[in-house]
């Protein structure tokens, strides 16, 4: 199952990457009416200009739940380390197919994966959102510079639903046409709410009770500041920051209730199997001298050996 789960990332991924950076997919040609203030807001630049440019929205979204469920199971693991009698337990190596795995790096690696597999899945129902509908951005017009004298918008208000409409640059149109839903919304409420989630089912130590949902609301209202964002700099519309928010809480909520079941599972150190539960695979133990010295004595001089015993 390992490898077939490997082989459902690696397609996720590749199709995330066909729609963000291949034209593979055309984005659909919506039409717009003359002078329509809806679309005539003004272009504040580039993404990169913005007050939350895409590298540092897509840092923080990367490496803050890497950061914090790294560092929560590790503490609980240690936690449960020290408060269990572990000296006593024989060592063992299991040799062959491998039967074992620390559960701290099985654990990590499994809320992580889930993580990435939601975030890629978001970022792809995002670009097929706006592939498909093709909605202008609040500043369409601005990068769009219509000819309205050519498109006959001097006497009556026209419908105009040419690609060859427009004669501004051709990427910052091509990126005007791709506003709903809203990505920045919806990777931020994603990434907010697992978290959120995950401090809340995880951590269980006592006066903790304030603490995660201070946290956990402050992560909420980090990513809805991002979408009111995008709205103040009329990269988006009010509608699409909602769809965004939507499609990110959802699948966030879809991923921690019914793929990592709320984070539940057994503490981490009774995953570590004991000895009498390890039967595949030759073990590996210390050879004891008594019996080597039993073996000799009796090869030397069967009858008293036998007398003895």
């Amino acid at each position: 199952m390992l490898y077939f789960q490997l082989v459902i990332m690696a397609g996720t991924v590749m199709l995330a990457y066909y729609f963000e950076y291949t034209d593979t997919f055309n984005v659909h040609v919506q039409g717009f009416f003359c002078h329509d203030h809806a679309y005539a807001k003004p272009y504040l630049g580039p993404e990169e200009s913005s007050t939350l440019p895409p590298a540092i929205l897509y840092a923080v979204v990367a490496g803050v739940p890497a950061l914090v469920i790294t560092v929560t199971e590790s503490v609980l693991f240690l936690l449960q380390y020290v408060s269990e009698d572990l000296d006593n337990r024989e060592k063992i190596i299991v040799m062959g197919d491998c039967c074992y795995l620390n559960p701290l790096v099985r654990r990590t690696f499994r809320f992580l994966g889930v993580y990435a597999f939601g975030l890629f899945a978001t970022d792809i129902f995002v670009n097929a959102g706006q592939v498909v509908t093709g909605n202008l951005s609040p500043y369409f017009l601005t990068v769009c510079k219509p000819n309205y004298t050519a498109l006959g918008c001097q006497q009556v208000v026209r419908f105009i639903n040419q690609r060859e409409a427009c004669t501004g640059n051709e990427d910052e149109i091509l990126h005007a046409r791709k506003s709903f839903p809203s990505k920045e919304a919806a990777i931020s409420v994603y990434a907010a709410v697992y978290v959120a989630m995950y401090i809340t089912c995880s951590v269980k130590a006592k006066g903790t009770r304030l603490a995660k949902p201070v946290l956990s609301l402050g992560l909420v209202c980090l990513a809805f500041l991002t979408g009111i964002n995008r709205v103040v700099e009329y990269r988006n519309h009010w509608s699409d920051v909602i769809a965004g928010f939507i499609i990110g809480g959802a699948i966030a909520v879809f991923m921690v209730v019914y793929v990592v079941k709320n984070f539940k599972g057994k503490p981490l150190l009774d995953e570590i199997p004991p000895e009498e539960s390890v039967s595949s695979g030759p073990v590996l133990t210390q050879p004891r001298m008594e019996d080597a010295m039993e073996k000799y004595i009796a090869s030397q001089n069967p009858i008293t050996y036998a007398e003895i015993t």
